[in-house]
């Protein structure tokens, strides 16, 4: 795994908008390196497990003390885990005495349910062409 760090999505936009949904407009170079870096972070199975149990947890948030006996690791590998999916800006923390407490950042799944979305009652681009070529 490298050691670069994970850029925030959207962290210094000037417009504040991040990307157009990947139907709407092709993405530019600039933001498929940052947003790359998102999905770099989402993808290993143990983080998505962390950021599913943190995201779903009753109450929002969850101390690290919750997330680390639910897996066969070290504590240092989990807060690894837990260091990428906050740099990826999916996740925050705050320390409270020994613990930490984690909870999702709903700003940032939206974005990325937002670059992923097809505009409703619109064809997915390939499909009308397939079909129309069939006929």
């Amino acid at each position: 795994m490298s050691n670069q760090e994970l850029v925030v999505l959207g962290r210094n936009d000037e417009a504040g908008a991040c990307c157009p949904g990947l139907l709407t407009a092709p993405l530019d170079e600039d933001q498929a390196v940052e947003l790359a870096k998102v999905f770099k972070a989402l993808g290993d199975p143990v983080r998505l497990r962390l950021l599913s149990m943190i995201a779903s947890r009753a109450g929002g948030e969850v101390c690290v003390c919750d997330l680390t006996p639910a897996f066969d690791l070290s504590q240092p590998t989990i807060s690894h885990h837990l260091k990428l999916l906050r740099q990826a800006g999916l996740i925050d923390c705050e320390r409270r005495g020994t613990w930490v407490y984690y909870w999702l950042v709903p700003e940032m799944t939206d974005r990325l349910a937002g670059i992923l979305t097809r505009p409703a009652g619109e064809p997915s681009p390939g499909r009308a062409a397939a079909t129309g070529a069939a006929s």
